[in-house]
């Protein structure tokens, strides 16, 4: 099977990545206790007080510089959620993967956001542990310890012992409420169905769509198979229980794009029962005001369903922090033009009127410039009564 890593390197577009990383006492088997716990030391945000300022991104090689965490830090956030792809660990063997957390605990820059900035972290495959990686990945719990210890959560926190790390957070103050979930679209994941090529390798389908100048998808399609999930059914309750709480904004943090219509790589739309219970439960609980923040993609975008949606449901994908991609796969949801090169997404909430918070979301990149914008009110954000 032809991943997105194998075409990046490939193409010699990151020419570092899978750089060797020392791992102490050398590599061990796959299911061996790991190494030593890796600790970020990142800070978890206070829960009372409504953030202004939330800085977000994801697809961070460990293994190359990385520059753009002076101008996230420019960006002043007072939080920063990390949407996968944090590490690219790529493994089967649990000491590597510390290993590989311990390399980006280093970075001067993610440094000095962990003493600065409040962070949230969900996952993606290759901090999940394998590229395209789903239920089937072999040592998914240990991974999740490793996560849950690197990232800081609690002894008891319920992201220890679930059927993976999905998560909901709460910013309360004033009367006014923001809802963050995390879901966690690894852990329960059903394989993945790939494209039907004609029996061509996937380079040269890829090829001769580029020679005729259109979009150059991934190898994946949609599963219409009403039993394949991203979630899980336990995970999907849950997520429906959250949708079902009161709050004046809501931010689903999503690792994979969330509206993107046919990207060809992995996405919310590959699932076609997940992507319309997700309609449907917002229509249902009446979850107002939702909006998605997403990653993997390598490329920054703006999507927006309006069709067949309770109200149009926003997604900003910001990826890389430092990875590109080199062609731009097709979106019809897309609005504007993207960005193909390093970034990271600025959400500025405005809750000075009662009646409504107002969004500005951006894509700044290495050097803090906006490169996208998009104003959203939540009064635009309501399903019909």
């Amino acid at each position: 099977m032809t991943t997105r890593r194998d075409i990046l390197l490939a193409s010699a577009a990151l020419p570092l990545m899978g750089g060797a990383v020392a791992v102490a006492g050398g590599a061990q088997a796959g299911g061996a206790a790991p190494a030593p716990a890796v600790v970020s030391g990142v800070r978890r945000p206070a829960l009372d007080r409504l953030p202004q300022r939330i800085a977000f991104g994801s697809c961070a090689e460990g293994a190359v510089p990385q520059p753009i965490w002076e101008a996230v830090l420019a960006a002043d956030p007072d939080l920063f959620i990390f949407l996968g792809d944090n590490i690219y660990g790529d493994t089967r063997e649990p000491a590597v993967l510390s290993a590989k957390y311990a390399q980006f605990a280093a970075q001067p820059g993610f440094k000095r956001l962990r003493d600065r900035v409040p962070v949230l972290a969900t996952w993606d495959d290759h901090d999940y542990g394998e590229d395209d990686a789903g239920a089937d990945y072999p040592m998914k719990e240990v991974s999740q310890r490793i996560f849950c210890d690197f990232w800081g959560e609690p002894a008891d926190s319920p992201r220890r012992t679930r059927d993976g790390i999905y998560d909901a957070v709460e910013f309360s103050a004033g009367g006014r409420r923001l809802q963050l979930l995390l879901p966690d679209l690894r852990f329960n994941r059903t394989p993945i169905r790939m494209l039907d090529l004609g029996g061509k390798k996937y380079d040269d389908w890829t090829a001769e769509l580029e020679r005729a100048g259109r979009p150059v998808p991934g190898p994946y399609e949609r599963n219409p198979d009403p039993a394949a999930t991203m979630l899980g059914e336990r995970q999907w309750q849950w997520l429906e229980s959250q949708l079902a709480r009161p709050a004046d904004l809501r931010i689903l943090a999503s690792s994979l794009q969330v509206v993107a219509d046919f990207p060809g790589w992995e996405a919310w739309i590959n699932y076609a029962e997940d992507h319309q219970r997700l309609l449907q439960a917002l229509r249902d609980r009446r979850a107002d005001g939702l909006f998605c923040i997403s990653g993997d993609t390598h490329y920054a975008e703006a999507s927006v369903l309006r069709t067949n949606a309770p109200y149009p449901l926003w997604d900003f994908t910001s990826s890389g922090l430092t990875e590109t991609w080199p062609v731009l796969p097709p979106n019809a949801r897309r609005v504007g033009e993207s960005f193909r090169e390093p970034n990271f997404g600025l959400l500025q909430l405005d809750w000075s009127d009662p009646a409504a918070v107002r969004v500005t979301a951006q894509v700044r990149d290495v050097a803090g410039a906006v490169r996208i914008e998009q104003r959203l009110d939540t009064r635009d954000l309501r399903v019909v009564r």
